[in-house]
């Protein structure tokens, strides 16, 4: 059986994650530059030996299922927010955002996902907790992103400027060029919007959209808000120097969505399988639940997980060096 966190366990979990976001805060703030490669390396191992050792404390102040929640919850998570960066990348890249000040875009872009994915998961408890056959929609909802994640121009779509940036653009004056930080500015004692408010308002939006996709999925591997949350925040955590530490090469990772496709499918086919073991709808099997339906296990969804992303990575680096290599090729019998 499933035994409880202690309280005291999660209440010093939650503080000791606000001041390390605090702080990763507020060195941003002091210093905004471009991170190296050596730097971005270091935080972006940093927090996942963090995530790692919070895992272990899961294991051992809780029990099994506890830490496999966890380390599922985690990992599918940060396959979705490595999904993010995708289009953040797009973003950045569209608004022409100089290098400099893309580390406080992206910090303050972070705080907004995990303020938004707080509120959801609020909300997703007290929905739960009333009415189960939600997960049937979450299941539904998951096997049709899915669908949508390996549909053609995905990113690029996402990447497009929504209707509130678009309204925003005929409205307001706004400047051509970024102030810094600073949403508004004064040009020859005329008040101007810089670009950096919709910078803000498309990775707002995008998070939103995120968070939409994001919680549902970790629901289908707990209901633990504490494990729904922490996982969100160790993913989330990071982020930012993973944005710089891949770089280019999140463009070499041509069947990342195919793997995160089918993390998203298989999750939301075992959400459909728990919601008819508990099923409650009157009009599905006379309001009783089936008993035929397997339920799958954490350790099943968490070799999932895994075997996912990594095929998906493998295949991505394997056909990006074969595609070299036949470049090379095509290059040295031209020179011939």
């Amino acid at each position: 059986m499933n035994t409880a966190l202690p309280l005291a366990f999660e209440i010093i979990s939650m503080v000791v994650l606000v001041i390390i976001l605090v702080v990763d805060l507020a060195l941003v703030a002091k210093r905004p530059h471009i991170p190296s490669m050596r730097e971005a390396s270091l935080w972006v191992g940093f927090y996942v030996a963090l995530a790692l050792i919070f895992a272990g404390l899961m294991f051992w102040i809780g029990d099994a299922q506890h830490g496999a929640e966890f380390l599922a919850g985690w990992l599918t998570e940060y396959s979705l927010s490595i999904d993010n960066l995708f289009v953040f990348v797009i973003i950045m890249s569209r608004f022409a955002v100089p290098k400099k000040f893309q580390q406080e875009v992206l910090m303050i872009g972070i705080i907004l996902a995990l303020v938004l994915r707080g509120i959801f998961i609020i909300v997703g408890v007290q929905i739960i907790e009333n009415f189960s056959a939600i997960f049937y929609i979450f299941g539904a909802f998951l096997v049709y992103t899915a669908w949508k994640q390996v549909m053609p121009e995905n990113h690029e779509d996402e990447g497009k400027e929504n209707f509130m940036v678009r309204g925003l653009r005929k409205r307001i004056n706004l400047t051509d060029e970024f102030h810094g930080t600073k949403f508004r500015t004064v040009i020859d004692g005329k008040k101007y919007w810089t670009p950096m408010l919709i910078v803000f308002i498309a990775i707002g939006t995008t998070d939103l959209l995120f968070a939409i996709d994001s919680i549902p999925a970790i629901f289908g591997i707990t209901q633990s808000a504490f494990i729904v949350f922490t996982a969100n925040v160790f993913a989330l955590m990071g982020l930012r120097q993973l944005y710089f530490l891949l770089g280019g090469l999140l463009d070499r990772l041509i069947y990342l969505k195919y793997g995160i496709a089918a993390i998203l499918g298989f999750i939301g086919v075992k959400l459909v399988l728990h919601a008819m073991h508990v099923n409650e709808l009157p009009f599905v099997n006379g309001g009783e639940p089936i008993e035929w339906a397997p339920e799958i296990s954490t350790w099943t969804s968490l070799g999932v997980i895994i075997a996912a992303m990594a095929i998906a990575t493998i295949a991505s680096l394997i056909k990006v060096s074969r595609d070299s290599k036949k470049g090379g090729e095509h290059l040295h019998l031209g020179s011939e």
